[in-house]
């Protein structure tokens, strides 16, 4: 259907448009659409850490390295992380991107590095890491707010 755009006091009035775009999500004043969150919807940072390190510390507690295993846990653990992420945080316009890198511990050191786009407003991520005698591990959550 057409779009119509009407200026009024309060701000502009939007009709009709793409499909999904409902009238009930407008208001005379204009759009419903939220382009922040609020405090209380926040991706929390120091929260998700403590997440990863208890995800980490119960899955790899009794754990040494092997190749296989890794790939595995690291799957296993990047999707636990994921769910606990949705289910224990009430955060439903954010997306979760979660990496997880398991090494052996040899005593070497490991450069880690990743580039995102995003908005320092409402995105954010969280990271921690696990080791032992014979493996390492660094797990990163991101959180990124769709619009």
């Amino acid at each position: 259907s057409p779009v119509t755009i009407k200026q009024s006091a309060g701000g502009l009035a939007v009709r009709g448009g793409r499909a999904g775009c409902r009238s009930e999500d407008m208001t005379e004043e204009g759009s419903t659409h939220q382009l922040r969150p609020s405090f209380n919807e926040r991706f929390k940072a120091p929260a998700v850490k403590v997440l990863l390190g208890s995800v980490l510390s119960e899955r790899l507690a009794d754990k040494s390295y092997s190749a296989d295993g890794a790939a595995q846990w690291s799957k296993e653990i990047s999707d636990e992380i994921k769910s606990r992420l949705k289910a224990e945080f009430d955060l439903p316009r954010y997306k979760f991107v979660v990496q997880v890198l398991i090494g052996e511990q040899r005593g070497e050191g490991i450069r880690f590095a990743g580039r995102c786009l995003w908005d320092h407003n409402t995105d954010a991520f969280a990271e921690d890491s696990y080791r032992n005698d014979s493996l390492f591990c660094v797990a990163s959550a991101y959180g990124v707010y769709l619009y």
